[in-house]
């Protein structure tokens, strides 16, 4: 029990520690490795404003926007009717996995197992504004 508590005390202050991780911000380091994990990503979506759409839209902005909601993109009928916000906690669910996340969808993509790759992919999005 006291080294459960001097853990999770400890985990506490590293984070309180870290400027970035205190005011929810990704730090450098997650958003080059987030850029590089992207990579797998470019074969399908484009990252930078006005870009047209590729085998899926542009992910430019696409953090805080209504999942389904860019103009000129054709969307499956499951995720247009899933009423998301890409907010953190849902990339992290649809970058973990798609087809479950929203079955239906048209994304043929397996998912990213590795929570930290997740975790540094959304950081990369997160800077595409």
């Amino acid at each position: 029990m006291r080294i459960a508590a001097m853990i999770v005390m400890g985990a506490a202050g590293l984070l309180a520690a870290s400027p970035a991780m205190a005011q929810g911000k990704a730090s450098p380091a997650d958003v080059a490795a987030g850029k590089k994990a992207f990579m797998k990503c470019m074969a399908c979506h484009a990252t930078t404003a006005g870009a047209p759409a590729k085998v899926g839209p542009t992910l430019f902005g696409v953090v805080g926007k209504a999942a389904a909601s860019q103009p000129g993109y054709r969307y499956s009928a499951a995720l247009a009717g899933a009423k998301l916000t890409w907010n953190n906690a849902n990339l992290d669910k649809w970058l973990a996995r798609p087809m479950t996340m929203v079955p239906g969808t048209a994304m043929a993509f397996a998912g990213v197992s590795d929570a930290a790759e997740r975790k540094a992919i959304i950081a990369y999005l997160s800077t595409l504004k």
